[in-house]
């Protein structure tokens, strides 16, 4: 397992590395069989310190959790304790899908774009496109897994939206939360 422990405008000694290292890991070990990455950022919010914290298994899951307190180690403890409830509750279902898929998941690449509001300017000299500015642009990885596991894993990582390839059909697809609280799934069917 790979750690990547950092921390934003703070210094991370090694006594709070190789805690963060051994209390993830007997977490992890309990109901993950498989992490293979986990990112762990510390920062300062005004007298509070944050614990953020994100583990990728290799079944596809992705894993977040925060946690704040006004010391640092209290703070990564309140987010190894709340990855350690996400983890717990989803247990049964971790461990069925990782029965049943022995190899990782596959994951292939996507393009992510944020795209700016046009300004309504009333100068008519100036010419107006329809099309937004692209602001940014990043590339997403696009798990092929089953419709089960991709709504276990947005709601894991506590999103609103997740895109993947079903892995049955082996087309784009799109699960999200519905404003009435259901999932919403979105399965393209080619025409004919």
């Amino acid at each position: 397992m790979r750690y990547q422990i950092s921390g934003k405008q703070i210094d991370i000694g090694a006594a709070l590395q190789t805690h963060v290292e051994t209390e993830m890991g007997e977490t992890l070990a309990k109901y993950a069989g498989r992490p293979t990455e986990a990112y762990i950022v510390f920062s300062k919010s005004g007298h509070e310190h944050v614990a953020e914290s994100v583990v990728h298994l290799s079944t596809g899951l992705t894993v977040q959790a925060t946690g704040k307190d006004p010391e640092i180690y209290a703070a990564f403890d309140a987010c190894c304790e709340k990855m350690d409830k996400q983890l717990r509750r989803y247990k049964r279902r971790l461990k069925d899908h990782q029965r049943d898929r022995p190899d990782p998941v596959e994951v292939s690449g996507g393009g992510s774009y944020i795209l700016a509001a046009t300004k309504d300017d009333s100068d008519e000299d100036e010419q107006v496109s329809d099309a937004p500015v692209i602001v940014a642009e990043t590339e997403a990885k696009i798990p092929s897994i089953s419709v089960s596991e991709a709504v276990m894993q947005m709601e894991l990582a506590n999103s609103h939206v997740m895109v993947f390839r079903n892995e049955k059909q082996g087309r784009i697809n799109v699960v999200y939360k519905r404003d009435d609280g259901n999932i919403g799934w979105i399965d393209p069917h080619d025409a004919a």
